[in-house]
C-alpha cells in the first residue's frame, strides 16, 4: 500500500517502520521537513520526506495521523480537500494531566478529524499502548499477539487497517463504528492512569473470556452447542 504518515513523533516512527518493513511504500510528512526527512533516513527501506501535503498526496491508501490531540483537528482541516476520500487512521490520545481526557464529554479525538476533513474515512486504531510496545518485533505475549480495537464506519477503509495492524505482528478486534471511539480514547486514559499512577496491572481487572459473565454453570456445560465458541455455552438461555 501506498502509506503516508502526518507527524515525525515517536508514533510515527514506530508504526512507520513496521509497514516499510513489509514492503509498503511509505511518506513521511512533518511540518518541519528536516525533521521528516531525518525520521525517514533513519527508518530506511525506501521511506520517503516531504511535508504534510506530500504525504496526504503520497498516502492513497492510507494516511495516518500521528499527531498530538491538539494539533490534530487544525492539521486535518487545512488538508481537508487533499484528503476527501481517504482512509484517514487516528492514533492519537485525548489524555492531559492527571491523566484527564481532554475531550471533556464531548466529541472523541477521532470524531473531530471526521468534522475536520468530512470527506476522509476515519477509522480509530492503535491508541491502547505506549510507543515501545509498538516497536516490538511483534509484540506477543505469553505466546498471543497483541488485540489492537478498531472503530470505524468503512468497511473498505476497515479492510486496510486490519491488514496494516496484522503487518505489525497484531491482531485486529472489531469495536464498533467510529461513534464507539471515545470508548477507546477513555480506555486508553484509564489504563494509562492504572499503568502510570497505580502501577497496577491492566490486564487483570478482567476475567478470560471463557468467565465473562461469570464460571460455567454444570447444568450449561451439558446443554451448550457444541459449535459454540468457548465459554459461550448457553447463556443466551437465561
Amino acid at each position: 500500500m501506498r502509506i503516508g504518515v502526518l507527524g515525525t513523533g515517536n508514533m510515527a516512527d514506530a508504526l512507520a517502520t513496521h509497514w516499510a518493513r513489509a514492503g509498503h511504500h511509505v511518506t513521511i510528512g512533518g511540518r518541519d521537513p528536516r525533521k521528516a526527512q531525518h525520521l525517514a533516513a533513519r527508518i530506511g527501506g525506501g521511506v520517503s520526506a516531504g511535508g504534510l501535503r506530500d504525504a496526504v498526496e503520497s498516502g492513497r491508501d492510507v494516511v495516518l495521523a500521528a499527531l498530538p490531540f491538539e494539533a490534530g483537528a487544525h492539521v486535518v482541516r487545512d488538508l481537508r480537500a487533499a484528503l476527501d476520500g481517504t482512509v484517514l487512521l487516528d492514533c492519537s490520545n485525548p489524555v492531559g494531566p492527571g491523566f484527564r481526557l481532554l475531550t471533556g464529554g464531548g466529541p472523541s479525538a477521532a470524531q473531530r478529524l471526521a468534522a475536520a476533513a468530512p470527506g476522509a474515512r476515519v477509522v480509530k486504531a492503535f491508541n491502547l499502548c505506549h510507543e515501545d510496545v509498538w516497536r516490538m518485533r511483534p509484540p506477543v505475549f505469553d505466546g498471543r499477539p497483541l488485540a489492537v480495537p478498531v472503530c470505524g464506519d468503512d468497511e473498505a477503509a476497515l479492510v486496510r487497517v486490519r491488514r496494516l495492524i496484522r503487518d505489525v505482528g497484531c491482531a485486529p478486534v472489531a469495536g464498533g463504528g467510529l461513534e464507539r471511539a471515545g470508548l477507546l480514547e477513555a480506555t486508553a486514559a484509564l489504563f494509562i492512569a492504572l499503568w502510570v499512577g497505580e502501577g497496577a496491572d491492566a490486564q487483570a481487572i478482567a476475567p478470560p473470556l471463557a468467565y465473562a459473565a461469570g464460571p460455567p454453570r454444570p447444568d450449561q456445560a451439558d446443554r451448550a452447542d457444541p459449535a459454540a465458541p468457548p465459554g459461550r455455552g448457553s447463556r443466551r438461555r437465561r
